[in-house]
């Protein structure tokens, strides 16, 4: 019993989840937690963010403990009468050692604001990773909603289609119409179903596209919200102030900004080596030596009369490394030079894709504005044909033509309209707006 019930729990919940329909949000959310890229990207973040632990604790002291054993057999100096004997000896030493940086030329710090700045722009590549599979999703959405209604404008053909046959059949009962008549309506209806099968085929590919993106495993039981989409046709904003408003927020500015930033303290970090290095040493020892032949201490006297301690200070003073230093500092103003180059190009990119953006947008507006008006033209013009041909004034054929461009320039405002959401998004993307329907 309790077995059946287990079962039933999951049939439900099974159900439950081949019934939920996916808003745009829902989609981008998952995509986000979800996708191969940012996670990948996750991982380089992480990687940062130890690096930066490391430049942190290379402040701290270190402490190293050793233990040696050795052993010598044959003529040796003994450490008894500091002269040669024939003897086997063995020697055991134990130490513990530590040491503090006290000045780096300045390297260490460095070091530190260059691994935050390296951190920094890692999170900016996640935040652009995250963005274009953003972007990605919502056009992969659009693309469902649009053969959805797609396919509605061609169901909605079949039903005219069906009606017609209906209507060429019964004036053919009745000796108003030809059998050739009758055989057209129904080979128009075969070419609108088989219209609506592709469109069928089309709207499910979209979703294939769609899960594949989501990474789900299959697309079986997924829908997505159909909302009332119209587009919105406030004034679009010029290029010129997007863009002053994507470099204060874009991860590809930030990131490549971090960068620069980043190679001026690689160019510190280089000339560090011209300065002398300081650094603290201690270090306490002891040992054990046992010689063959001869009495011995026992291991705690040895222990307490071999037990050494030392402390000192160690400056190291850069004399001539045959222009190693020199190459590094010229290395690293080489490679501030190539990320300023990079930094001007990532803007340009931005500026281009901000107008390729807005012009594509006004392109689609003055598209959907013309297709709009078209649909309207056809839509009276097939009024009025249906009349004609339901009144017998007009043949099957000059019906089918007015509605294949009706059905056309419905198609096309779809498409317009589609077009058109997706672009103005895209401009309000790169004003900071969170992308939704």
């Amino acid at each position: 019993m309790k077995t059946k019930l287990i079962l039933i729990a999951l049939l439900i919940a099974g159900s439950a989840q081949a019934q939920q329909q996916w808003t745009l949000r829902d989609c981008i959310i998952y995509a986000l937690e979800h996708n191969i890229e940012i996670q990948k990207q996750k991982v380089v973040k992480q990687q940062e963010e130890v690096s930066l632990s490391t430049a942190k604790n290379r402040r701290l002291p270190n402490l190293t403990g050793d233990i040696s054993q050795s052993f010598s057999f044959g003529r040796a100096v003994s450490p008894l009468t500091n002269s040669y004997i024939n003897t086997n000896n063995s020697n055991s030493n134990f130490s513990i050692s530590t040491s503090v940086p006290l000045f780096t030329g300045f390297e260490i710090p460095n070091t530190l604001e260059l691994n935050k700045l390296n951190l920094k722009a890692a999170t900016e590549d996640l935040n652009k990773a995250k963005e274009d599979i953003s972007v990605e999703v919502t056009s992969s959405y659009l693309q469902v909603l649009f053969n959805i209604e797609l396919l509605s404008v061609a169901q909605e053909q079949v039903n005219l289609s069906k009606e017609q046959l209906s209507r060429v059949t019964r004036l053919n009962e009745v000796g108003k119409a030809s059998t050739a008549e009758v055989y057209d309506a129904k080979s128009r209806l075969a070419q609108d179903e088989l219209s609506t099968v592709q469109a069928e085929n089309n709207k499910q590919l979209s979703i294939l596209d769609l899960t594949q993106l989501l990474e789900l495993p299959s697309p079986e039981g997924f829908s997505v919200t159909v909302p009332e989409v119209e587009p919105d046709f406030a004034s679009l904003t010029m290029p010129e102030d997007i863009f002053n408003q994507a470099l204060l927020s874009k991860p590809s500015i930030l990131a490549a900004q971090y960068r620069l930033a980043g190679s001026e303290k690689n160019i510190k970090i280089a000339q560090s080596a011209y300065y002398p290095q300081l650094s603290l040493g201690a270090r306490l020892s002891t040992g054990y030596y046992n010689i063959s032949g001869t009495t011995n201490r026992s291991f705690s006297q040895q222990w307490s009369d071999n037990f050494n301690k030392y402390i000192g200070l160690t400056l190291s003073v850069p004399i001539f490394n045959r222009f190693a230093t020199r190459n590094q500092v010229k290395s690293a103003r080489l490679q501030w030079h190539t990320q300023s180059l990079l930094l001007e190009s990532s803007k340009k990119v931005l500026y281009k894709e901000i107008q390729q953006a807005y012009y594509n947008a006004v392109a689609a507006l003055a598209k959907y504005n013309s297709s709009k008006t078209a649909v309207s033209a056809n839509e009276e013009s097939f009024k009025l044909m249906r009349e004609k041909f339901e009144n017998g004034k007009a043949n099957a054929y000059e019906f089918n033509e007015v509605k294949m461009t009706l059905m056309k320039s419905t198609s096309d405002h779809l498409q317009a309209k589609y077009d058109y959401i997706f672009r103005s998004k895209i401009l309000d993307f790169y004003k900071g707006i969170e992308l939704n329907l």
